[in-house]
């Protein structure tokens, strides 16, 4: 084909990680952006990023950074939303990516007819491709409960809209969801609200981000590697003697094993629960005029319910049948390839349980090297269109996950290496190895955010 463009759809780190492989490969491509820096959901001015004040990475800088660009020796070991903005800017600046970048245009649909690609633009123009690759990421879709409908006389709104905590001094507050952001932000609501309460539908294992003095994945990282099982029995048991029995502090008790969710970065939580700064709640049932209902009878006077409650995962500008699907979710083979579109690609659409911009470094990669090969290699190319026909990955790592939407398509981060480091094996492709990208980078320009 005369066309052998890649059209990008995103620069936040997916779309970043991308552009500094292909770059490196040679492989010729456009990324569109329709903000206007990089940085997707860390840059709060952006319309729709979920990101607040008090946010903080929840896996530690020693395990979340690009391949060869660690994070500044002078960041905390969980840094701010600043702090990752900053670190993502100096990257793009330092492997030379801004110049890919087309900012303030946004990918407003797109056909595949004939092997190509077409890309209509929010400027009308419309421009032709023969892979596309979708990165614009997972939290741009709020999801409500079905009473969020309820007739109420306070205020029912997404976490998304949420920024800072003094939106809530005055007011009594009432967060629904007990995911990582939802702890943090009814933190800042038992810090700033004349009241404050967590509704909690099913019990979680709360794991503190420091162990030992050490962040809880460098710790977990540095231990031994034990079977399934007894990590489950020790590090369990470890975490019963640090919290204690949580159900004190009206939270109810887990309904499945440590390892067996996406996982609860939070210290702060119990704290303010023990010292009644926020009290718990179960699952809502209904608004009623000036309250809350919960399922246990009980009721709330509340000003403002705040909805922690998760994304639909949508990628409104294909066609939904060049995807495969789990529930309401991509369901792409190791979450790159489509089954249904040979030159259709996406990054991004994981959840996994710790730092993911080394992975999508990885995976990056390997889009770059399948894309070679569906150019130049036509037996590499049928070599591995045969392996994603044939083989069925084991993302779980033997963890048996809580059913539930969000975790239909969770991968387990060292059962997804491994599959990767198979995928290679079979295709003799070599690991992104010490030093890999440096021949396309600039001097350190970084600086620490304040």
């Amino acid at each position: 084909m005369s066309n052998n463009k890649v059209c990008i759809v995103g620069a936040g780190p997916g779309g970043l990680s991308l552009a500094r492989a292909f770059k490196l490969r040679g492989i010729d491509f456009d990324i569109f952006e329709r903000h206007s820096d990089v940085g997707g959901i860390w840059d709060p001015k952006n319309p729709g990023s979920p990101m607040y004040a008090s946010a903080h990475f929840i896996s530690s800088k020693t395990h979340s950074y690009f391949s060869g660009y660690p994070m500044p020796e002078d960041y905390p070991d969980y840094p701010s939303n600043k702090q990752i903005l900053a670190y993502m800017r100096s990257f793009a600046s330092e492997f030379g990516l801004y110049d890919h970048i087309t900012f303030n245009t946004e990918v407003a649909k797109t056909e595949f007819n004939d092997d190509t690609w077409s890309v209509e633009l929010s400027t009308g123009e419309t421009r032709e491709y023969r892979w596309l690759i979708c990165v614009t990421g997972t939290t741009w879709h709020p999801k409500l409960p079905s009473w969020a409908s309820d007739e109420f006389d306070g205020e029912v709104r997404h976490a998304q809209t949420f920024h800072h905590m003094d939106e809530f001094k005055g007011q009594r507050v009432l967060v629904v969801g007990a995911g990582n952001s939802g702890c943090d932000i009814a933190c800042d609501a038992a810090t700033t609200a004349d009241k404050a309460f967590i509704s909690v539908r099913r019990g979680y294992h709360f794991i503190p981000k420091h162990i030992m003095g050490k962040p809880a994945d460098v710790f977990a990282d540095e231990g031994p590697h034990l079977p399934l099982w007894m990590s489950q029995k020790i590090f369990g048991g470890l975490l019963r003697l640090i919290n204690g029995d949580i159900s004190r502090l009206g939270l109810p008790k887990p309904d499945h094993k440590i390892f067996e969710s996406h996982p609860i970065m939070n210290t702060q939580l119990l704290h303010y629960l023990g010292h009644g700064d926020i009290r718990a709640k179960g699952d809502v049932e209904r608004l009623e005029g000036s309250d809350v209902v919960f399922k246990d009878g009980s009721r709330e006077q509340i000003d403002i319910v705040l909805c922690a409650t998760g994304y639909d995962w949508k990628v409104p500008y294909v066609d939904p049948k060049h995807f495969s699907w789990k529930g309401s979710r991509p369901d792409n083979y190791l979450h790159m390839y489509s089954a249904a579109n040979p030159q259709l690609f996406s990054l991004g659409f994981t959840e996994t349980n710790g730092g993911i911009y080394k992975l999508f470094d990885e995976m990056a990669d390997m889009i770059g090297r399948t894309i070679i090969a569906q150019r130049d290699d036509v037996a590499s190319w049928e070599r591995l269109q045969n392996r994603i026909a044939s083989h069925q990955p084991k993302l779980t790592g033997g963890v048996k996950y809580v059913a539930s939407d969000r975790h239909a398509t969770y991968v387990n981060l060292d059962a997804m290496r491994r599959e990767l480091g198979a995928l290679r094996k079979h295709m003799k492709w070599d690991a992104i190895g010490d030093g890999h990208f440096d021949a396309i980078r600039k001097a350190p320009l970084l600086e620490a955010a304040e």
